[in-house]
């Protein structure tokens, strides 16, 4: 059969239809995202030493930058040392100004030079820069009216052993001193763990003084428990500041105690770190028995890593008492319950102890900084990344986390459970002893509970005396550690399997009690094969 032809517009048709199929239709050409014309901006403020511990510090200016997260000023945090810091974010390619504040002290909050003269306004321009950093001094403080009269500042540094409830005074020949009353100047409480106050003085005066807690009783002494003889000092005329360190004090002065190490024992002094509170420190080292024997050169160990390393291993060393760690594990090495175990005591950060040791803030605690604490992410940097490749690569360390454990009480017990949360790549061994749960508020539990489910492989000691806390505050003591140990169990943890939990009867918060344990605690983490 003959088809018909197509007729002339039918196949003109057919072409057009074919040719617009065969086209893709050209995608939008996208447009750019305009260049973001801020720049975030890091201040690092470097404060004088009499600075006050509890100062706010503000950076004042007409940009929004500065108006702070509640408007009246961009607040800068203190960082330890002398330094304050804060982020803003400002435009780009834009001078702006804006001044220092210590808005505490209203009337002598201005930054002045150490002539006395106040500071102009800082100008600043950001650049086109992911982030900036601008580092500012300010010399000393003061009125705005600048300060011309002659001051002397007096910076005292106290013993560890200062009770941190007590005043600290000045006690000298001039009436400003009191005339040799023992509570004469008060000090108040500066940065960089200093003590300060601010006097006047007539040029050339001669001054002689002494520290005291406000009693004679409590006189400063030397470090042999010595009476020392009066600090004297003449006044220039100007600015100045006398600063000295108080070694002991009549009252609390200890005969030096002996060292008691035993073994094969080694230290690390001044272990740098650019991630804890604490620029250096010291890390003494256990070596188990058997280490430097020939027949046991190509023999791997397994660490056990310890907080507050001055009171595991040295009655010389610690606060109040040690914990015998190196007796305890000779014997128990020797008698084959434990693995032969590399102890590695991390010195703590002193007085800023808590701070390193707390993974958050909690301003109750004011006598520990508590307003500072929440660094715990710093120190376990320096625990992982700078002390155990150290520790690793001098001795025979079996490196791995399943040979790696973490050991400490208190506040140290908080930062062991947190860190082997947040490092479960490097720690699975930890020693949860006598744990500082109710720290910011309880914020250890959240943290449990917020585990999608158990850390594979980690094996936890977890403790607590039944007389810890006050009297009214031991039963709440108790009850915190319990909740701990049902949010693990919530979350896979097995009773006597991979979670030991233990109250101790009558035993306090001190380390005689925690020396006593340590053995089963040893036992526990690094049973012998």
């Amino acid at each position: 059969m003959t088809h018909p032809a197509a007729s002339r517009p039918t196949l003109l048709a057919l072409l057009v239809l074919t040719a617009l199929v065969g086209c893709d239709t050209p995608a939008p050409t996208p447009t750019p995202s305009p260049p973001d014309p801020y720049t975030d901006v890091q201040f690092n403020l470097t404060v004088p030493p009499e600075t006050p511990v509890d100062a706010r510090i503000f950076l004042y200016g007409e940009d929004p930058g500065f108006s702070g997260r509640i408007g009246g000023g961009l607040e800068l945090i203190y960082q330890g040392g002398l330094v304050f810091s804060g982020k803003t974010r400002l435009p780009k390619e834009k001078a702006v100004s804006y001044e220092v504040r210590l808005a505490s002290s209203p009337d002598q909050g201005d930054a002045l030079d150490l002539a006395g003269v106040r500071k102009p306004a800082y100008t600043f321009t950001a650049r086109e820069l992911v982030e900036q950093k601008v580092d500012l001094t300010v010399e000393r403080w003061g009125p705005a009216t600048g300060q011309t009269r002659p001051q002397t500042v007096f910076l005292v540094a106290a013993p560890e052993s200062t009770p941190r409830e007590d005043t600290i005074w000045l006690a000298g020949n001039q009436p400003e001193l009191g005339g040799w009353n023992p509570s004469g100047a008060k000090l108040y409480k500066a940065v960089d763990s200093h003590y300060a106050t601010t006097l006047s003085f007539a040029p050339g005066t001669s001054l002689e003084f002494k520290v005291t807690r406000g009693e004679w009783a409590k006189v400063e002494n030397s470090s042999e428990g010595k009476s020392v003889d009066n600090r004297a000092f003449t006044t220039g005329g100007g600015f100045e500041r006398v600063t000295f360190t108080v070694a002991n004090w009549e009252d609390l002065y200890k005969a030096p105690v002996e060292h008691t190490t035993t073994g094969n024992i080694e230290y690390l002094r001044d272990v740098p770190s650019a991630y804890a509170t604490q620029a250096k420190r010291d890390v003494i080292v256990w070596l188990p028995p058997g280490y430097e024997l020939p027949e046991n050169a190509a023999r791997r160990y397994p660490v056990l890593y310890m907080h507050d390393g001055q009171n595991v291993m040295d009655a010389a060393t610690s606060y109040a008492g040690e914990w015998k760690v190196d007796e305890t594990a000779r014997d128990l090495i020797n008698a084959g319950e434990v693995e032969p175990v590399i102890i590695v005591g991390v010195y703590n950060a002193g007085a800023d102890r808590a701070i390193e040791y707390t993974q958050v803030p909690d301003p109750r605690w004011k006598d520990i900084k508590g307003e500072q604490c929440g660094k715990a992410d710093g120190y376990g940097r320096f625990l992982v990344e700078e002390l155990k490749p150290r520790i690793d690569g001098t001795y025979r360390t079996k490196t791995g986390a399943a040979d790696t454990g973490l050991v400490g009480s208190s506040l140290g017990g908080l930062v062991s459970m947190y860190l082997g949360m947040t490092h479960a790549e490097t720690f699975t061994r930890l020693g949860v002893v006598s744990p500082s749960v109710f720290w910011g508020d309880s914020d250890i539990l959240a943290r449990v509970e917020a585990l999608p489910g158990k850390l594979s492989g980690t094996r936890i000691w977890l403790d607590i005396g039944t007389k810890e806390g006050t009297r009214e505050s031991q039963e709440e003591t108790v009850e915190s550690t319990r909740k701990l140990r049902d949010r693990l169990t919530a979350k896979g943890w097995v009773l006597d399997a991979d979670l030991k939990y233990v109250e101790i009867e009558g035993a306090g918060h001190n380390e005689g009690a925690w020396s006593a344990r340590f053995g089963d605690i040893l036992k526990y983490l690094f049973p012998a094969n």
